[in-house]
């Protein structure tokens, strides 16, 4: 995948933008293309070391594209607005797993979307940037009593995972008024995309009730019918790897379940629909492909029953939303050789791109080059690896990419890290988290900066392992020890 990775891609970007300011698939998405993003995340890097957040004392920030963030948000709701029926309650749940930063949820919630929480955490961090109640919705498949027991108090919407889990919303609800929409999550078991770890709907998948299980889909129809309250249904069938005709006909599987238990029970009982998220990111290149767009055309063609105004909407996406407005910039520390193949050993690893560095083939990432000043990095293109900084062999974000020679001192980037990279810190070797910025043009040319996440200082690192309770093992001691 060398066209997608080196240099190459770098310079396509830029002539890309000159020639036509991007593509048809990022105008569809809602944003402005990928030339004006690649020249927008180009000014950011330039002005991240000219503000001195990027340098030798600071090796490693995350930067995420403000502008990028509001587009794509109102490319989502703009995308399914054309499709469903007028009047249709949507809505579109940021899944918090992808990016959970607060900032990020309030600045989404400002544009008009909700959040999908899978934790108490999760849950915590919508409510701490003000999303309300009636916008959240609880997804997880090992919810204790007690988060079970906030949602219903709350009015937060939850999708039960399990029959076990069902029975004890039975015993929280009661004979009394249910404030929370209730849903039972199921696993169509259609199959497997490009990557095995992250399908939802494989016939072994962990999620949901597996319908084609023997007696599956008559213990959901019974559900329903013994619980007026269960009012909603939800299936998560895409994720990265999954193409577009898998995600659609999960679709068209959870539409004709609610159809099945409505004429069962007599009734609209199931009044809104939850399809999940999981639009695919294009990490090959800076196009946006697919589009929200071309999902919602393709739901409206082949499941055109889901957007007729009868059954509420729910989506819970979150990569597609975030992961190409971030971008992950590290500072090269040393520059080496090894084996006649140079080495640009740098600040960015297995602790900001964990699932690149265990996972290189599924989830490989663009490699950008400029120079210490923040400019991009024009030469000859030279095979080389780029190493992050923790001690084992394979820490490596990219290995034999084509890329100007990198020298020390020289920037590397990795576009496409919005959702699942800097945000997730993975503590190997105790390395601290880096600081992130979101960024904006600042109205007079030049680019404004606002912290997201201050970096991780070090008394902090320590009081997180325990710092404060350093002599508690020594003063555990057997009985009649010294």
């Amino acid at each position: 995948m060398d066209d997608g990775h080196g240099h190459d891609a770098h310079k396509h970007e830029h002539e890309h933008q000159h020639r036509d300011g991007g593509t048809g698939g990022g105008r569809e998405h809602g944003d402005d293309g990928a030339g004006a993003r690649a020249a927008r995340r180009d000014e950011a890097v330039r002005a991240a070391v000219e503000q001195g957040l990027l340098g030798p004392d600071a090796p490693l920030v995350g930067l995420l594209d403000v502008t990028g963030i509001r587009q794509a948000a109102a490319g989502l709701r703009s995308a399914f607005e054309a499709v469903v029926a007028p009047g249709t309650p949507v809505l579109h749940a940021f899944a918090v797993k992808a990016a959970p930063l607060v900032p990020v949820l309030r600045l989404l919630r400002e544009a008009g979307l909700g959040a999908e929480v899978a934790s108490p955490g999760e849950l915590a961090l919508a409510t701490a940037a003000g999303v309300p109640p009636e916008a959240i919705v609880l997804d997880s498949p090992a919810k204790t009593p007690a988060e079970l027991r906030e949602a219903l108090a709350l009015g937060i919407a939850v999708n039960a995972d399990n029959p076990q889990e069902l029975a004890r919303l039975d015993a929280l609800v009661g004979a009394g008024p249910v404030r929370s929409p209730v849903g039972l999550r199921v696993n169509p078991q259609i199959g497997a995309g490009s990557i095995e770890a992250l399908s939802t709907a494989t016939a072994t998948s962990k999620f949901g009730v597996a319908l084609r299980d023997e007696g599956a889909r008559e213990w959901v129809l019974r559900a329903y019918e013994e619980r007026p309250w269960l009012t909603r249904l939800h299936a998560h069938t895409g994720s990265q790897g999954v193409p577009l005709a898998l995600m659609v006909r999960g679709a068209a599987e959870l539409y004709a379940l609610a159809e099945e238990i409505n004429a069962r029970v007599g009734r609209r009982q199931v009044d809104t629909l939850d399809i999940g998220g999981g639009l695919p990111v294009n990490f090959a290149s800076g196009a946006t492909t697919p589009t929200f767009a071309q999902y919602a055309r393709l739901l409206r063609e082949a499941v055109p029953g889901l957007l007729d105004g009868r059954y509420g909407l729910v989506t819970e996406f979150g990569r597609a939303l975030l992961a190409e407005q971030g971008t992950l910039v590290a500072r090269v520390e040393y520059a080496k050789g090894a084996g006649g193949r140079p080495v640009a050993v740098t600040h960015a690893g297995v602790q900001v791109a964990t699932r690149t560095v265990y996972d290189p083939g599924a989830r490989p990432l663009r490699i950008l080059a400029y120079d210490a000043k923040g400019r991009p990095k024009e030469g000859p293109a030279v095979v080389q690896d780029v190493a992050g900084a923790a001690c084992f062999a394979g820490d490596l974000l990219a290995a034999g990419r084509a890329l100007p020679l990198l020298e020390q001192g020289d920037l590397v980037a990795a576009p496409d890290t919005g959702a699942y990279y800097f945000a997730h810190h993975y503590g190997y070797n105790s390395l601290t988290r880096p600081g992130v910025y979101g960024f904006a043009p600042d109205g007079a040319g030049g680019v404004a900066f606002a912290t997201v996440r201050a970096p991780q200082t070090l008394p902090e690192l320590v009081a997180e392992a325990g710092g404060a309770h350093a002599d508690a093992l020594t003063t555990l001691r057997a009985p009649g020890s010294r």
